[in-house]
């Protein structure tokens, strides 16, 4: 069955973006490093410290479909048609002019989150879902479909922004670990949900 993981770099205060949902001063971290590590779009590689890329392989390798919102989406212009990480699903109200496109890795899902992780775990089979936006990651925890949070801390404070976790109908959410690799600019933590 497959295991599901929110992933995002967030700021020491919080943010997973600038006001503006710039993510640039928090993924510093991917692209600027000394090893490559490919992702499943061939127009995108991922260069990092060495610990980091540890951590990156163990992900491309592991995640078998993204699930993420339809700004998500928008503001990364669809990825070109094929997101780093390989088959995404988009929740969303309306799918955009223009899409699907044929051979693209990207679907569309309109009737809800809870539609959309049942299709993810069904793609990824044995692999893992990873839920890639705020919004969602709330949704997931309040839903209790979320088995594992992964946090890249980037040590910036960015005093404002969009929040990794707002807005949850049940507080706290119990976590054990973490599991803690330091790579440059970045440190990994890896907590499990408790259910």
């Amino acid at each position: 069955m497959s295991k599901v993981i929110a992933n995002m770099s967030m700021s020491l205060d919080g943010f997973v973006a600038d006001p503006s949902d710039g993510i640039d001063d928090l993924l510093g971290w991917a692209v600027t490093g000394d090893v490559e590590v490919p992702s499943a779009n061939p127009g995108f590689t991922f260069r990092m410290s060495a610990p980091s890329a540890e951590v990156m392989r163990e992900a491309v390798a592991n995640v078998g479909a993204v699930v993420g919102g339809r700004r998500y989406f928008d503001l990364a212009s669809g990825w070109g048609g094929t997101h780093p990480m390989g088959t995404t699903f988009i929740v969303t109200h309306s799918v955009p002019d223009g899409w699907p496109r044929p051979g693209s890795s990207i679907s569309f899902v309109t009737d809800g989150v809870e539609s959309a992780m049942r299709q993810a775990k069904e793609a990824a089979g044995d692999k893992w879902v990873a839920v890639a936006t705020p919004d969602l990651v709330r949704q997931c925890l309040n839903l209790g479909l979320l088995d594992e949070i992964a946090v890249d801390l980037v040590p910036i404070v960015l005093g404002a922004g969009v929040p990794f976790f707002t807005n949850l109908k049940e507080t706290p959410v119990q976590l054990d670990g973490p599991i803690v690799v330091e790579g440059t600019g970045v440190t990994h933590l890896k907590y499990r949900v408790r259910t």
